[in-house]
């Protein structure tokens, strides 16, 4: 794409002029935003208003390809519905519209009083810090909560389980002793044309739709230029997507049972020998252990269990086998179910048995950029043990990753369950910054409302006014979106400067706001004059490896890509003690995983039935006869977020779920009709998308829907719990490790809302989006 743009127009400054705007290249993260940091040129007028966005055809990150959100930022900045000076409400006034537009002084000092009554009545360690997953706000209120409000306990908006990512990171981290991702090209910045590198064969594409939703770091995008060049896919998916139709192999599995399918792959692989016998010699630890364990897992066995016929799951076998280089790109079904670690165990050994570790195009060690997770646990470390004693789920009970100091966050569990019983200690304010628990993340959203709304103190920093906002704050804090701010996106690589070029009302960034705030509270630790003084000091000294650049630099470079070395355990550069191999306990990737069997968790990789299924619970069944599959993406939003944007909405108006033609049929469901989907645990009311892409039995509801054209006040709170498929979720449903959650593995029935249910909707929207 690079050789077809302009250079006369496109240009490499990181700014410069086109006609009478100022063009500057950088980073569109977040707020609003996904995971990846995608690169884009802000276009500004004279006065410094954002007039336009394009991609950055420069960029050798996206390569000038942005998303319909990125292309909506001027909407968003702009949006009339945004909160750009901070406000405040009685408590008494919870749920009703009554703010008072107040200084950011006052709400600094608000925000101060409210963290030393709660500290004087109960303890600095019943404050709770929220952080909304993936976005540029996952360490700086974690930080300002350590540093300043003196609490450990922070979370991502109650996710049950920690069911994002955090079951997968950490058992990358017991297997392989660090974090691994699919090498797409991304890690240099001659991407197809550096000489070390060559592009996977064989992409094992796992429980992951990457084209509509980013992973951490991860531009789905990477995969296309990939298969342009050759590269072929294996897909497993309840859905048939665009990359599983366009796959080599295509496996259709029941949500849930990734581990039997990943156990017979592993037989067939062991009994016919298609494994890398000179890797798993030398480099694996517990291969012998693990034959055992897939010696009775035959393909017929599993088939019966993950609905994948036998025949091609000895197809998926023979294909990993041979293919050469394979990679792995795996998603968040791994961690929305009980038994996560278990299932992440599995699927990462069939990777690890082709032998492409950390090799071009294989499975590679991302060890650098992984600022925001730095940061956080530098200043924790800084702070000594007092920082993080008694934090909330490590005591044993809540799982046993963190009770041998392995976990990142408090448990959500655990800090809903201090909050409902005061035990250990009460919890008693909140401090969110762009998370929405009982709207998006939170399972059993009405018990999280039931108890956040009995807060003493709630601050909400975010965007625009949310239901969350609504029915629980005390003071908002206006948030500045990623052109309103300075800051670095390290999440992997390369590092990106994020370059403010834009100032709307009072709206301050997270960096901005934890030092304002932190400078008042501790200004021994918040010791910088500015931002970039203190991005700077936190890229040069506190990630993995330091990336030694002035914020001056970056933003004149625009992107830096560090060092990157391949086979790092063959030369010492993945230990810590500098030997070669792996930084497990073994030195070796752990089949058998010492770590696991240190804290009683089972050593090897193995499948147990989700706790509702039709087959650990068929009397349930009977009455909830289709496997319920949660967080279903779509291209308009990401999570809760975009939901004001009119754009947006006129392309996505209502909330759906997938349903195949022969379920549809047997509940009385046509396509575009509203419908009721409800279990034991609740209800959701969407809109019906029949399609025969849609594993037969089973049904795929969205996530984060709620509706501003709504009533704003209680009970209604934007109709947030009108759509809530969080109302079908469960809490406490986690593995042994404390990770994972039932959140894709539920069972409910679909039949028709009532008649004439929605018909008022229409002309909501209509009146609320008008021109």
């Amino acid at each position: 794409m690079r050789e077809c743009f302009n250079p006369d127009v496109y240009k490499k400054d990181w700014q410069y002029q086109e006609g009478d705007l100022t063009v500057t290249r950088t980073c569109q993260w977040s707020a609003p935003g996904c995971h990846q940091g995608c690169s884009i040129l802000f276009y500004t007028d004279k006065d410094g208003k954002l007039v336009k966005v394009e991609g950055d055809p420069n960029s050798p990150v996206t390569d000038g390809r942005l998303c319909m959100r990125c292309l909506a930022m001027v909407e968003a900045v702009y949006h009339p519905d945004r909160i750009v000076h901070p406000m405040k409400r009685d408590r008494s006034d919870r749920g009703k519209d009554k703010w008072v537009q107040i200084t950011m002084d006052e709400a600094y000092d608000l925000c101060i009083e409210m963290v030393k009554d709660t500290t004087e009545k109960y303890g600095a360690k019943s404050i709770c810090t929220g952080a909304g997953t993936g976005r540029n706000a996952t360490w700086q209120s974690n930080v300002l909560g350590h540093g300043a409000f003196g609490t450990p306990n922070d979370n991502a908006g109650l996710l049950a389980g920690n069911c994002c990512y955090t079951p997968r990171m950490q058992g990358m981290n017991a297997i392989f002793g660090n974090t691994f991702i699919a090498d797409c090209g991304q890690l240099n910045e001659a991407r197809f044309d550096h000489p070390e590198y060559r592009r996977p064969d064989l992409f094992m594409i796992w429980g992951n739709n990457p084209l509509r939703a980013n992973a951490d770091g991860f531009f789905g995008h990477w995969i296309i230029d990939c298969m342009k060049r050759g590269s072929k896919l294996m897909t497993v998916d309840p859905q048939v997507t665009w990359l599983s139709a366009h796959s080599e192999l295509y496996l259709q599995v029941r949500p849930g049972t990734d581990a039997a399918l990943a156990l017979a792959i592993g037989h067939v692989m062991v009994e016919e020998e298609l494994y890398n016998k000179e890797f798993v010699d030398l480099w694996c630890y517990g291969f012998d252990e693990y034959k055992e364990r897939v010696a009775d897992w035959t393909p017929e066995r599993a088939a019966e269990i993950c609905w994948v016929p036998a025949e091609k799951i000895v197809a998926a076998a023979r294909l990993i086998g041979t293919a050469g280089v394979t990679t792995l790109q795996w998603g968040v079904a791994f961690d929305q179910n009980k038994w996560a670690n278990g299932t992440a165990h599995a699927v990462a050994l069939l990777q690890a048995m082709t032998g492409n570790i950390d090799n071009p195009g294989g499975f590679v060690c991302i060890n650098f950029g992984y600022v925001q997770s730095d940061i956080r646990e530098n200043v924790a470390k800084g702070l000594g043990p007092e920082v993080r004693k008694d934090r909330l789920g490590d005591d044993g009970n809540w799982g046993a990753l963190n009770a041998i100091g392995k976990g990142g966050h408090a448990i959500p569990e655990a800090i809903l369950h201090a909050a409902e019983t005061g035990d250990p200690y009460p919890v008693k304010m909140l401090f969110l910054c762009s998370t929405t628990a009982f709207t998006n993340m939170a399972g059993q959203a009405k018990r999280v409302y039931d108890c956040y709304k009995d807060m003493d103190h709630v601050v909400i920093c975010d965007l625009f006014m949310t239901p969350t906002a609504m029915a629980i704050g005390d003071l908002f804090i206006p948030m500045a979106m990623s052109c309103e701010r300075n800051c670095v996106r390290g999440w992997y690589t390369p590092l990106r400067s994020i370059v403010k070029v834009t100032q709307t009302g009072e709206a301050v960034g997270d960096e901005q706001m934890m030092l304002e705030l932190g400078k008042k509270m501790n200004p021994d630790l918040f010791y910088w004059d500015d931002v970039p003084e203190m991005l700077e000091f936190c890229t040069n000294n506190m990630a993995t490896v330091p990336i030694h650049v002035t914020m001056d630099e970056l933003r004149e470079k625009v992107i830096i890509y560090p060092d990157f070395e391949y086979r790092k355990h063959e030369t010492g550069k993945i230990r810590f003690d500098g030997q070669p191999g792996f930084n497990t306990l073994s030195g070796r990737v752990e089949f058998f995983c010492n770590m696991y069997n240190n804290v009683g968790m089972d050593p090897l990789p193995y499948f147990l039935e989700p706790p509702e299924s039709p087959v650990s619970t068929p009397e349930l069944f009977k009455e909830y006869p289709l496997v319920l599959t949660t967080g279903r993406r779509c291209w308009q939003y990401f999570h809760s977020e975009h939901r004001q944007l009119k754009s947006m909405r006129e392309f996505h108006k209502w909330p759906m779920f997938a349903i195949n033609p022969e379920d549809a049929a047997a509940a009385g469901v046509k396509e575009g009709m509203w419908c009721v989907i409800e279990n034991s645990h609740g209800k959701a009311i969407e809109v019906a998308h029949v399609t025969d892409t849609m594993m037969k039995g089973v049904v795929s509801a969205e996530h984060g829907w709620w509706f501003p054209e709504r009533d704003p006040e209680e009970p209604s709170l934007y109709g947030v719990f009108e759509s809530n498929i969080n109302c079908c979720t469960v809490q406490g449903d986690f593995g042994p490790s404390g990770y994972g959650s039932s959140y894709k593995t539920q069972l409910c029935k679909v039949y028709p809302a009532p008649e004439g249910y929605g018909e008022t909707f229409e002309q909501q929207f209509a009146d609320h989006y008008k021109a």
